[in-house]
């Protein structure tokens, strides 16, 4: 295996940045490194890459020393243009994204989900592959009071694949099999939709380990198994996972006032009490805190 840097020493957002590359034949690890860069990277950094998916390796790293952030992506070396250009928009965009998250600069998701829609919707209507809006945002979209911190997108693994060459101009992380922290071994990519001043985080992924999925699960890659309803966007019809998927979400979060918020717009639609005890049952609330968030909803345990 050889290792040799692609991309750097580049500077921006408190941080030191490389591209490197892992060859083991046609099988090539693309790896994003992050150090503080003090001074000279206009820093210190605004907070850690842990909130996107960065870990520090378990040993010093060659190219950053002790305290590097990573992100890997496993792809064929014949895509090393499409890695570099993912990880230079990153770098780009890093500093607006720290400060939507640790200086609670405005998510411009309305914006982001418009241009997303303009991108994706006609290409993957006329191929028949399902996509829709999920998390925070599809409640946010059928009338909470929330602010989704960027938009997650759930669909099937052609959609995936489609919807990263419909969004390749804004990606920030290419489409390939990585880890992500909450979610394991993915097929999956990230965009930054917008401007480099302003946009919304976007994210799309499916499991790649054959499995069947869990009853209603909101991101298993597969076609009929989550809920779904109908959201309406400037002029558009979007498709969006059920209020209930971002309740439980909110109070597994701590996140009383997001609750109360998506509780609201669950009662107005009528709440999919199957959908709902099956979140509960399988969420990692104690048992008080599940009785609770029901009797939110129903006003008492039975509902």
């Amino acid at each position: 295996m050889t290792s040799e840097m692609v991309s750097g020493p580049d500077l921006g957002a408190g941080y030191l940045h490389q591209l490197s590359q892992d060859r083991d034949g046609e099988r090539t690890t693309f790896t994003y490194h992050a150090q503080d860069g003090g001074a000279d990277a206009n820093g210190p950094p605004k907070g850690p890459l842990d909130v996107f998916g960065f870990v520090h390796p378990p040993s010093p790293c060659l190219f950053g020393g002790p305290r590097c952030w990573h992100r890997r992506f496993l792809l064929p070396f014949s895509e090393l243009a499409r890695a570099r250009s993912a990880y230079n928009r990153n770098r780009f965009v890093l500093a607006t994204m720290l400060d939507q998250v640790y200086e609670h600069v405005p998510v411009r998701v309305e914006s982001a989900l418009e241009e997303v829609l303009r991108r994706v919707s006609g290409p993957l209507a006329q191929e028949g592959v399902e996509w829709y809006v999920g998390g925070s945002a599809a409640a946010a979209l059928l009338g909470a009071r929330v602010a989704p911190g960027g938009l997650d997108l759930g669909t099937t693994r052609a959609g995936v694949d489609r919807i990263a060459v419909l969004l390749a101009d804004y990606l920030i992380e290419p489409l390939a099999p990585t880890d992500w922290p909450a979610a394991g071994i993915v097929q999956g990519a990230r965009a930054f939709v917008g401007t480099f001043r302003e946009g919304a985080r976007v994210e799309w992924a499916v499991p790649l380990e054959p499995r069947t999925p869990v009853p209603f699960e909101e991101w298993s890659g597969r076609e009929g198994v989550a809920r779904l309803t109908n959201a309406s966007f400037r002029g558009h019809t979007v498709r969006v996972t059920r209020p209930e998927y971002a309740f439980v979400r909110a109070h597994e979060k701590r996140r009383p006032s997001d609750a109360e918020a998506i509780a609201a717009v669950v009662r107005r639609l009528g709440p999919d009490t199957e959908l709902l005890d099956s979140l509960l049952a399988r969420s990692r609330l104690p048992a008080p805190e599940r009785t609770a968030a029901r009797r939110q909803l129903f006003g008492d345990t039975t509902g």
